[in-house]
């Protein structure tokens, strides 16, 4: 269904053959794991400090959002989603040429923008089903796609309205089988828009309208996701799952979401979405060792 490897930018990611790893660049003030960029300053030069620091601790992607996607977090409309994170995709940009970097953002008008400001891949938390214009604005712009599965109760009335009632609550009937089919769904909107295949990414969208087990279990079958036929993605780091699991505060997950990073990578992951880079870039180098 696949080919086994993608070219972005000068990158090439060559699927089975190591993890990728990706950076989280927080331009919010609100982020759940607390580093929010927006309340430290100079945000675009606090970013490019944080993307210069990412890549020398081994992140192949820089993931650039503003927009908290924590529950109970404020929406923010287009424009000042775009003014947050344009300013950083130039700067990083310009600063490091070789980056890759992927915007996460739901609507079509910021991510469209951010292309043309120098992002190569579209990480949509909604997997295409939020912003009806977006499929084709990545389909033009011919960039990767990473869609994820994500049940939860958006905070925003335009994104309720778009999706409908059905994906609201976190009853499953069978979690994996629903999991799978519903990222079918993001699939076919993608393809449909005429995003090709080779360049899709699935996401099982570890916490968002999901329950401490549902998300245990997802890592633990993660290879079913996997079996799909599309580069996995996984975005476990820091998670409330973890801090139920352990009863710790989000600036005290490192060890819980190393070893669901571990597990998730010999369940098949490609990618894994990080705050702490560095040290998970490091457990993904010792996993692959053992297992690829």
């Amino acid at each position: 269904m696949n080919s086994d490897s993608l070219q972005v930018g000068n990158r090439t990611f060559t699927w089975g053959s190591r993890t990728y790893v990706m950076g989280i660049l927080n331009i919010t003030p609100d982020s759940f794991s607390g580093d929010g960029i927006l309340s430290q300053g100079d945000a675009v030069r606090a970013a490019v400090e944080q993307a210069r620091d990412f890549l020398a601790g081994g992140a192949d992607v820089l993931d650039v959002g503003g927009e908290s996607t924590r529950p109970g977090s404020q929406p923010v409309n287009a424009d000042e989603e775009a003014e947050r994170v344009l300013p950083v995709i130039e700067a990083i940009a310009n600063e490091f040429p070789d980056a890759v970097i992927s915007i996460d953002t739901y609507k079509a008008r910021v991510a469209e923008a951010a292309f043309r400001a120098g992002a190569h891949i579209l990480n949509d938390v909604w997997g295409l089903r939020a912003d009806p214009e977006l499929a084709s604005v990545a389909a033009a712009s011919r960039v990767p796609v990473i869609l994820m599965h994500n049940r939860s109760n958006p905070a925003s009335v335009e994104v309720r309205a778009q999706l409908g009632n059905a994906y609201i609550g976190s009853t499953y009937k069978n979690l994996m089988e629903d999991v799978k089919r519903e990222l079918l769904v993001s699939v076919e909107l993608a393809v449909k828009a005429g995003i090709e295949e080779s360049r899709i990414v699935l996401d099982p969208g570890i916490g968002f309208g999901k329950t401490r087990e549902h998300n245990l279990e997802l890592i633990n079958r993660l290879d079913e996701i996997r079996a799909l036929g599309f580069p996995v993605l996984l975005g476990s780091s820091r998670k409330s799952f973890i801090g139920f699991t352990l009863d710790l505060p989000a600036d005290q997950r490192v060890e819980g979401t190393a070893a669901t990073v571990a597990v998730g990578i010999t369940r098949g992951a490609d990618i894994i979405r990080v705050h702490d880079v560095k040290e998970m870039a490091r457990v993904a180098k010792m996993t692959d060792a053992i297992v690829r």
